[in-house]
């Protein structure tokens, strides 16, 4: 294999300077040169009365985007110490987010950003190759102490982005009477032009609103400066993925924690919608989450493992698990549809006057076009061109459309009928509340929420399903 890039990745300790947090990384070739990244973050309020004792949510923060690079260096250095079960939470999520790294951006599908040759051969495709290479070695071990207690269990910390899911989730939440705190991560690069008329509406609307600056996309950058694997022009690339990087979610979480424990909130919510669990989870052998591990509900029960350890009493799940995007677009645009006209789910999105408008032709846009069609809405409320919306059909026979294959035909044979582009036919699941507790477990939802989200996700749907030998059948919703 030739992804070996780097000697060493470096943290070093994280300096908390009033509102802000820096930490150095360096990174050292092969050839032993030396170069040097600060990752920083901004608070846009103190991050607590005593940010010292929230340092090790800070260096998790700092750590968690070098698990994006365990193929490709020798040992990851943390220059601080760690709690074990710190340790541990950093040890599971290396391994899982390198294969799913290896079978996602080398294996199953063409990477343009990788240099010729670098590909793995077939006989390559091992689960040794797929483990990390690096170890990652800290100062020294420390025993696990709660950092904060006293979480309000009715208030709700909202990952927020501008997509149609976060914006769901803190609607039915605050109809049902949910404390709701909108938290936007503001990445340095163009992903904020995405979040800002979500953003905007909240901080004007709600004083719970919160935002983090981070350059953590820079980050990004300058780690594939220095993988030799990696184009040298890959800037100048655009493609519709990211070249390497898996592990997303981890790194907003650890960057808004802190806001938890000073607002005491009980409930963190990523907007994670149901995935078809029939899709074959392994890759010659090799276990993987499809590149989406940290949408997975694996993911909620691990940082859960870590919470009780770590942050007792604060729990995470998703209020729109057991529902497609299908059902998460029709409830936003029928049931909130002032809400709705906020949603900028899409890659490149860009100013038109004094609007934010999505492109129209990214795989995001092509999926919000063909739901709000398959719902009887027209795409124009959102912001998209006529001229995207007719030209939608052949653009979706042309490829590009990621989505579950189920929920796709569904979706195409809602919009078009019979003859449609895809030549989809109806798959009534996709309409339905999935009882499916591996990927979609009711009872991770607070017992305060439970029943009045399952009132509201009943109505836009036909019933529930449940799984049998591979076959959805309908099922009664509890």
């Amino acid at each position: 294999m030739k992804l070996r890039c780097l000697r060493s990745i470096t943290v070093n300790e994280p300096a908390v300077e009033g509102r802000s947090v820096r930490a150095a990384i360096e990174c050292r070739d092969l050839s032993g040169r030396r170069a040097e990244f600060v990752l920083r973050t901004r608070y846009d309020r103190s991050p607590g009365e005593r940010p010292e004792d929230l340092l090790p949510l800070f260096r998790l923060a700092a750590a968690m985007p070098l698990l994006n690079y365990g193929l490709f260096a020798d040992e990851i250095r943390l220059r601080f110490p760690l709690a074990r079960a710190d340790a541990s939470l950093l040890s599971d999520l290396l391994a899982i987010f390198s294969r799913d790294i290896f079978i996602n951006k080398f294996v199953r599908r063409k990477n343009p950003y990788l240099r010729p040759g670098v590909a793995p051969t077939p006989e390559e495709v091992t689960r040794g190759n797929a483990r990390p290479r690096a170890l990652i070695i800290a100062d020294n071990l420390v025993p696990d102490a709660p950092l904060a207690a006293g979480f309000d269990e009715n208030s709700c910390g909202v990952l927020s982005s501008g997509g149609k899911e976060s914006l769901l989730t803190a609607a039915m939440l605050e109809e049902i009477g949910g404390t709701v705190y909108p938290l936007y991560v503001n990445e340095s690069g163009g992903h904020w032009t995405t979040a800002r008329t979500a953003y905007r509406h909240h901080a004007r609307t709600n004083r719970r609103t919160r935002r983090v600056w981070t350059n953590v996309d820079r980050l990004y950058t300058f780690m594939l400066d220095h993988l030799r694997i990696i184009r040298a022009d890959h800037r100048r690339i655009w493609n519709d993925t990211y070249p390497i990087r898996l592990c997303i979610f981890p790194v907003y979480i650890f960057l808004l924690l802190p806001l938890f424990c000073r607002e005491k909130i009980g409930n963190l919510l990523i907007g994670s919608e149901f995935d078809d669990p029939r899709a074959p989870k392994r890759h010659q052998g090799i276990q993987h989450y499809y590149g989406v591990y940290d949408q997975h509900q694996d993911f909620d029960r691990r940082m859960q493992r870590w919470y009780e350890r770590r942050l007792p009493d604060l729990t995470q799940w998703s209020a729109v698990r057991p529902v497609t995007g299908l059902i998460v677009q029709r409830i936003l645009a029928q049931r909130y549809p002032e809400v709705a006209r906020l949603q900028r789910s899409c890659h490149s999105c860009h100013r038109e006057g004094a609007r934010v408008v999505p492109c129209g032709t990214c795989s995001k846009c092509l999926g919000v076009m063909l739901f709000l069609l398959a719902n009887r809405v027209d795409p124009t409320r959102l912001g998209y061109r006529p001229a995207d919306v007719r030209a939608l059909p052949a653009r979706l026979k042309s490829g590009g459309l990621r989505l579950d294959a189920d929920e796709r035909d569904h979706a195409a044979w809602l919009a078009y009928g019979p003859g449609n582009p895809l030549g989809g036919s109806a798959q009534p699941h996709v309409e339905s509340i999935h009882l499916h507790p591996a990927t979609a477990d009711l009872k991770l939802v607070p017992p305060r929420f439970r029943a009045d989200l399952v009132r509201i996700l009943r109505r836009y749907t036909r019933g529930g399903a449940t799984l049998r030998n591979g076959i959805w059948h309908p099922a009664k919703v509890p």
